[in-house]
């Protein structure tokens, strides 16, 4: 991992920069391919961060039976975690765009350590709510520096990179049921202490990555790259901004009422166990971790627009029939709208860096923040529609949110250099 990697000036955004080197090294840069090491590196690190946070979810109805709480409580806790992670995650994009921190991902994996060795020891409902911010606080600093990381592997493969490292945390996301199910449901909410060890594992490795990437970046400030002479003006990029956000609304907040809920409505349509539900939920997981992996690369070949475009309307059947689907008939509807809906993630995130190539971190954060921000609110919202319409409702109202993908045919060409 102490290998350096040489890429393109432009490739990279002010202050992040590489030492001075000769033309020629340059330009070879993109030959040289990805640094594959410090990948496989970064996308393991967000595996083992989004499986500790999945657990989170995964315990819901651990804490439902032994605190006796109700579904707007268990989204109020959805929304303690990811309003922390997406109220700070543009913040600190935007001091890792002023100067990068190598060390950052270590420290911000201390504190979902601590989230949850508190989580594990909580008993009072405030405190679990604390515990659940701790491991949001943990996201908020993991998620813009890893993908700046990550874009700096890339040698110029942005999509690959994009999706590799969102492949290990969605696979990541797919575990926490699982782990909850074989260890959590027999040993009781004591046992998140044991995930703890995750936690010390992912501090090793985001300090040994910090060591490679401290040669990587410079204190001094370069000028912010020239924009692309067929780029699109400030009013289209701000205006492409505001759809792309709309799309990752729409695909959050569906994703976010499977996650959230999908274990209670397979439970109370169903009466399957709750080992049982949380194993068709980790089907969708999966399924969402594929889809994720396969759609940068795509975008890479035919263009972001077109994979976000197909990947969220292209759901749209699916999440209609799922709520009047059997048992069996909805585990392979949840694979289709996981396998669909989820290659959008890479080309919505890229597709806004490049709009915005000067304030990398900044548009990470924002992004990596929305998608937090939108999956708790929209949590507690369904949270208090199912209390009162039930919640089978709720996914019957969810079923249109991929028609808001329509959006995309408001998304400007980008120029071929940028892609």
């Amino acid at each position: 991992m102490n290998k350096s990697v040489i890429i393109e000036d432009e490739t990279l955004v002010a202050p992040v920069v590489v030492d001075d080197v000769a033309p020629q090294a340059m330009k070879g840069a993109a030959v040289a391919g990805p640094a594959y090491v410090v990948l496989a590196g970064i996308s393991f690190s967000h595996f083992l961060n989004d499986t500790m946070q999945s657990l989170i979810a995964s315990v819901y109805p651990i804490l439902k039976d032994a605190y006796s709480l109700d579904y707007t409580q268990i989204g109020l806790i959805t929304l303690a975690f990811q309003f922390t992670a997406s109220l700070l995650q543009p913040v600190v994009g935007h001091m890792t765009d002023r100067k990068a921190q190598p060390f950052s991902l270590a420290l911000g994996m201390g504190f979902t350590f601590f989230g949850l060795l508190l989580l594990s020891i909580a008993t009072r409902y405030p405190v679990i709510l604390i515990a659940a911010s701790l491991v949001g606080l943990g996201s908020a600093v993991f998620h813009p520096e890893s993908a700046r990381i990550a874009r700096l592997a890339s040698g110029g493969r942005y999509g690959f990179a994009q999706s590799v490292f969102q492949l290990g945390g969605s696979f990541g996301t797919s575990m926490g049921p699982v782990l909850a199910a074989l260890i959590v449901v027999p040993f009781g909410q004591p046992s998140i202490a044991w995930f703890c060890s995750i936690a010390f594992l992912a501090i090793v490795i985001l300090w040994r990555i910090g060591v490679w990437y401290r040669p990587q970046i410079a204190s001094r400030k370069f000028p912010a790259p020239q924009a692309h002479p067929d780029a699109p003006d400030s009013t289209r990029v701000r205006f492409a901004l505001l759809v792309l956000v709309a799309l990752l609304f729409s695909k959050q907040l569906y994703v976010s009422s499977l996650s959230s809920y999908y274990i209670f409505y397979l439970i109370e349509k169903f009466h399957v166990s709750t080992q049982a539900a949380q194993l068709y939920l980790f089907i969708f997981l999966a399924a969402n971790a594929v889809g994720a992996f396969f759609g940068g690369p795509l975008g890479d070949r035919f263009g972001r627009k077109y994979i976000i475009w197909l990947s969220i309307l292209g759901a749209l059947p699916f999440t209609l029939a799922l709520p009047y689907a059997g048992l069996y008939a909805s585990a392979g509807l949840t694979i289709c709208i996981g396998l669909i809906i989820s290659s959008a993630t890479s080309s919505i995130i890229v597709f806004a860096q490049e709009l915005m190539p000067h304030r990398f971190g900044m548009i990470s954060g924002v992004f990596f923040g929305v998608a937090f921000g939108i999956g708790g609110l929209g949590a507690a919202v369904l949270g208090r529609v199912a209390d009162h319409m039930g919640i089978a409702f709720v996914y019957q109202i969810c079923a249109f949110l991929p028609a808001i993908g329509l959006l995309a045919v408001f998304l400007p060409r980008m120029p071929k250099p940028a892609r």
